[in-house]
C-alpha cells in the first residue's frame, strides 16, 4: 500500500518501477533477449551472479558459451510465440529454463523473456533415487533368482514323477512349495501361500522351507509337523498381519499311502484317478499369531499307479479375466480331464490365456504322479 501524501508523479514512478522491483526480488534469474540475441534486460539476481555487464551482450556470452545453443528455444519462441522449456547446465549447476514471448502494443513479438530456475538439488536427488532404484531392482532380481533356485527339482522322487508351474506376479513371490525325502520310505510335500507379496512374503517362504526341512528330520507325522511349525513361527515375533497357509502331506512309497493335513490352505488338492477328479478336502488353522495353540486332523488315502495329485494356490481360482470373470474351481476341475502328454504346459497355457494382460496374483501348480 502506498504512503499517503505522495505526489502523483511519485506514484506514477513507483507504479512504473513495480514490475522491475518484482523481478529484482525474485530468486530466479530473469532476462529478456531480443531478436538479435542481445540481452536487453537482466534482473538483479542474475546480474549479481553473472556480472553487471551482461546487459547489452550476446545471450550465450553471459553463460560463458563461445556460440549460441544448437537448440535455441528463445529464438523459437520469438518466431512462433510458443512457451518453451529446456534444461541448461551452467558452472555445474542445472537450470530449468522457460521462455515466453514479449509483445508490443500491436501484439507483435519483439523479444522473449527467459526464467532460469536452479533445479540442481532436485536433479541430484532424482539421480540418486534412480541409482538406488536400479540397485534395489538388481538386488530384487538376485533375490528372485535365488528364490527360483531353491525350488525342488523336477523329475523322479522314488516312484513319484514331479512337475510344476511357478508364476510369481512380482519380483518376489509369497507362493512356495517343496518336496523332500524324509527317509527311505517317506516323501514330504507341501504347498504354501504367504499373505502379501514382495520381500517380507518371500522371507517368510524361506522360513517355511528351512523349518520344514529341519522338522522332517525329527517328526514324521504331518499333524505334529504343522504344530511344530506354528510354534516356530510364533517365536519370530512378527506383526499380526503376517501369516500363511500350508497344505502338507507325507507319501509312503512302500505302502502307497498319502497322509495329509491342511493348515488353512483354501485350495484343496486334487486327486485324478481314471479321469475322475476328487478334492482332498480337510480343515485346519493357518499359521498365524491369532492362535496360541493349534491342532490338526490327519487324513489318509491309498494311492494306486497313475494317480495324479495336483497342488495349487489361490492365484489360479481367483484369477480375473478382462470381462471381470473369475477362473473358479469348476474351470480348474474341468482342466484336470486333459488326456494329452503335456499336462502342465496345457494348464499354464489355459491360465495365461484366461488372464491375458490383466495384472494378477502369484500362482503355483505342483503335480505328483504315481508311476508304480
Amino acid at each position: 500500500m502506498l504512503k499517503e501524501g505522495l505526489r502523483q508523479d511519485e506514484k506514477t514512478e513507483i507504479y512504473q518501477r513495480l514490475p522491475y522491483d518484482i523481478l529484482d526480488g525474485m530468486i530466479d534469474w530473469v532476462r529478456v533477449i531480443d531478436k538479435n540475441e542481445i540481452i536487453i534486460y537482466a534482473n538483479k539476481t542474475m546480474r549479481k551472479e553473472l556480472g553487471e555487464d551482461i546487459v547489452g551482450n550476446k545471450c550465450y556470452l553471459a553463460l560463458k558459451k563461445p556460440c549460441h545453443c544448437e537448440t535455441c528455444i528463445t529464438q523459437s519462441t520469438i518466431k512462433t510465440g510458443e512457451i518453451l522449456e529446456k534444461e541448461e547446465i551452467i558452472d555445474d549447476r542445472i537450470f530449468a529454463v522457460k521462455t515466453s514471448p514479449v509483445r508490443d502494443n500491436k501484439g507483435n513479438i519483439y523479444a522473449a523473456v527467459e526464467v532460469f530456475r536452479d533445479v540442481t538439488k532436485e536433479r541430484k536427488l532424482e539421480y540418486e533415487l534412480v541409482e538406488k532404484n536400479e540397485k534395489m531392482r538388481s538386488e530384487l532380481a538376485f533375490a528372485r533368482k535365488l528364490q527360483e533356485k531353491i525350488l525342488p527339482k523336477k523329475g523322479m522322487y522314488g516312484n513319484l514323477l514331479i512337475d510344476y508351474v511357478y508364476n510369481p506376479s512380482e519380483m518376489l513371490s509369497g507362493d512356495m512349495f517343496d518336496i523332500f525325502n524324509i527317509d527311505d520310505n517317506n516323501i514330504g510335500v507341501y504347498i504354501s501361500d504367504v499373505v502379501g507379496h514382495g520381500v517380507s512374503a518371500s522371507m517368510i517362504t524361506m522360513f517355511v522351507k528351512q523349518s520344514m526341512r529341519d522338522i522332517k528330520d525329527h517328526i514324521l507325522s504331518p499333524r505334529e509337523t504343522l504344530i511344530k511349525l506354528h510354534k516356530g513361527f510364533l517365536e519370530l515375533g512378527l506383526d499380526d498381519d503376517k501369516y500363511f497357509t500350508i497344505f502338507y502331506g507325507v507319501i509312503n512309497t512302500k505302502e502307497n499311502t498319502f497322509t495329509f493335513v491342511n493348515g488353512g490352505h483354501n485350495c484343496s488338492p486334487i486327486l485324478i484317478r481314471d479321469n475322475r477328479v476328487k478334492l482332498l478336502e480337510a480343515k485346519g488353522y493357518p499359521i498365524t499369531y491369532l492362535f496360541d495353540k493349534v491342532d490338526y486332523d490327519e487324513h489318509k488315502i491309498k494311492l494306486i499307479e497313475d494317480d495324479k495329485l495336483i497342488f495349487y494356490t489361490d492365484g489360479i481360482v481367483e484369477a480375473i479375466n478382462e470381462k471381470g470373470e473369475q477362473f473358479g474351481i469348476d474351470r480348474l476341475l474341468n482342466m484336470m480331464k486333459y488326456k494329452g502328454d503335456q499336462f502342465m504346459g496345457y494348464i499354464e497355457d489355459e491360465i495365461d490365456d484366461f488372464r491375458q494382460s490383466v495384472k494378477q496374483d502369484d500362482f503355483a501348480v505342483l503335480m505328483m504322479r504315481v508311476l508304480k
